[in-house]
């Protein structure tokens, strides 16, 4: 796309309609030279991680307005991941964040921008603004509503994730009623988004590493100054971008999407980092496979100790370095691609130049290059006749990585939570939620209510749970999510019965179970495809329109 669409609002005498438009909102003679900045912004009471944003916008528009541009804000939407988990409303958790492209798209292109800062918080914010930019391709940049500060409870640090798994604790009489209310009174101290290194800080440091926020940004407090300056900056970096005419095409290549994969796999990040970075790809022209994942696990160690398998939260990371520390130890051992370019206009090797490339002593939240916490990178990709085009699994902290049983099959995530809370689920039990894919769901929900109530229980350890949906970045045990294909469009896992046994190999990378491909075929030939649970609204077009899991869940393959 022209990066200057915007001067169309200056050639000649018919386009005074466009500036006497322009004049009302706030232009002057001389302003209609400037680039057009559009600034997207996610403010919303909603939820937590976005309910700091407001200010964040503010500080941008004034800094593009002083580095000679003229911001335009726009509201984009959010759902809370956190308050819809467990619900109905969770089937809207993915769809928004097509929406979110899509209205940024919308705008930026209806209104001719030359550029854009999109401000977001919540888990779809950030993929949802990424897919815009690519769409769009004008120069673009992405500022992150912040983490948050963890909450305390017995010298504990809490994340949302304590309180689902205070909810399974409790159901299981491990803990009273006064207990629960504490843990729910204090996991959630104020703004910013969830603490551990789940799916809003998995995709931030992404974002940061594929070059479209700057560098350091993805790992700080929402209510500390750094990031309001944070805002600022980003706003002053973008008006020098749009006049260096820095595309977003120019950094998001093969190599830039390897890079970010790399560092989410020395973080820990959240299984949801596959399906959004897919999906971005998708958007840029670019092809991401589940595969280039498993390729890239097994070179890179992880290296950081963080929740929810782990100890420690975001802030903790950003205190010993952050993602330039970690993106810099992966440079120095030829893990990451130096000659990437970001938004700034420097390369990755340029922009860690003087970044440390060993973790400070003294500390435990990154470990040393060959003192990893696992050999190998933790979101594996699992194959097998359950999962023809692949499935997702995270595996570190997961104690017994091989899991043999008869599976539980439940049609819906309700109906497994309450099975669960009723005490009726027994270790060696896998559990299977199917129906809850992209298409099925629709919607793909995350399955942080049942994993948490299973953990609670004190049964994560002896449970497998497979699942055509998704699981939350706050989700660890044996649990594999993202079933391909899924139960709704006639996948294995739909052909599944009460009984069947199961394997979950994690060494092996295998899902299957365990029936001979006879049996299988008959079934196939008996199944019927459901109807479509949702006839009208955006659930329906979501459900005609999207790709498998395996594509990225995208909606504009056609």
């Amino acid at each position: 796309m022209d990066n200057n669409r915007s001067r169309i609002v200056t050639e000649g005498t018919h386009r005074a309609p466009n500036r006497s438009m322009l004049r009302a909102v706030g232009f002057g003679d001389g302003d209609f030279e400037k680039p057009i900045i559009g600034i997207a912004s996610g403010h919303s009471t909603i939820t937590p991680c976005n309910m700091g944003i407001g200010p964040l916008a503010e500080r941008a528009e004034q800094a593009v307005r002083e580095a000679g541009g003229m911001p335009q804000t726009f509201g984009t939407i959010t759902i809370s991941d956190g308050i819809s988990m467990g619900t109905e409303g969770m089937k809207f958790s993915l769809v928004s964040r097509e929406v979110i492209a899509d209205s940024i798209e919308t705008v930026v292109g209806g209104q001719s921008m030359d550029g854009v800062i999109a401000i977001g918080g919540c888990d779809k914010n950030m993929p949802g603004a990424i897919i815009a930019m690519a769409r769009l391709n004008v120069p673009a940049i992405f500022v992150y509503g912040g983490t948050i500060k963890p909450g305390k409870h017995r010298g504990q640090d809490l994340t949302v994730v304590s309180v689902f798994e205070a909810v399974g604790a409790h159901s299981a009489g491990k803990i009273d009623d006064t207990e629960l209310h504490e843990i729910e009174c204090r996991a959630i101290p104020g703004a910013g988004s969830c603490g551990g290194m789940y799916t809003a800080n998995t995709m931030s440091s992404a974002i940061e590493v594929l070059g479209l926020s700057l560098p350091g940004s993805s790992t700080m407090a929402a209510e500390d100054p750094e990031k309001a300056e944070n805002a600022a900056e980003s706003g002053r970096v973008l008006v020098e971008a749009v006049r260096a005419n820095r595309l977003p095409s120019e950094l998001l290549t093969f190599k830039a999407f390897e890079n970010a994969i790399a560092v989410i796999m020395a973080l820990g990040g959240s299984t949801n980092a596959v399906l959004h970075l897919i999906a971005i790809a998708d958007a840029a022209g670019v092809v991401l496979t589940v595969d280039d994942f498993e390729r890239i696990r097994t070179k890179v160690p992880v290296l950081c100790d963080l929740k929810p398998s782990g100890k420690y939260v975001a802030t903790d990371l950003h205190r010993v370095g952050g993602v330039p520390l970690i993106m810099k130890m992966l440079l120095d051992r030829g893990l990451l691609h130096g000659d990437c370019m970001t938004i700034t206009g420097q390369t990755i090797a340029e922009t860690l130049a003087n970044i440390p490339g060993e973790p400070p002593a003294g500390q435990d939240i990154v470990r040393p290059f060959d003192q990893p916490l696992y050999a190998e990178g933790h979101l594996a990709i699992l194959k097998g006749n359950l999962a023809l085009d692949g499935a997702v699994a995270k595996i570190s902290g997961v104690k017994v990585p091989v899991i043999t049983g008869p599976a539980r099959v439940f049609d819906s995530e309700e109906e497994c939570l309450e099975s669960i809370l009723a005490g009726s689920i027994y270790a060696g039990d896998v559990l299977v939620i199917r129906y809850e894919g992209p298409k099925g769901g629709p919607g793909m929900r995350e399955m942080l209510a049942p994993t948490s109530a299973i953990i609670g229980a004190g049964l994560g350890d002896s449970v497998g749970f497979i699942t055509d949906g998704r699981f939350s970045g706050g989700t660890f045990g044996l649990v594999v999510g993202h079933v391909s294909p899924e139960a709704a469009v006639g996948g294995t896992i739909g052909l599944l019965k009460e009984g069947d046994s199961i394997t979950i190999d994690a060494r092996q990378l295998l899902l299957q179970v365990n029936v001979s491909d006879e049996e299988l075929a008959e079934r196939r030939a008996a199944w019927t495809e459901p109807a479509p649970r949702y006839t009208k609204g955006v659930l329906a077009k979501f459900a005609k329109l999207v790709s498998s899991a395996s594509l990225g869940a995208v909606t504009d393959r056609f």
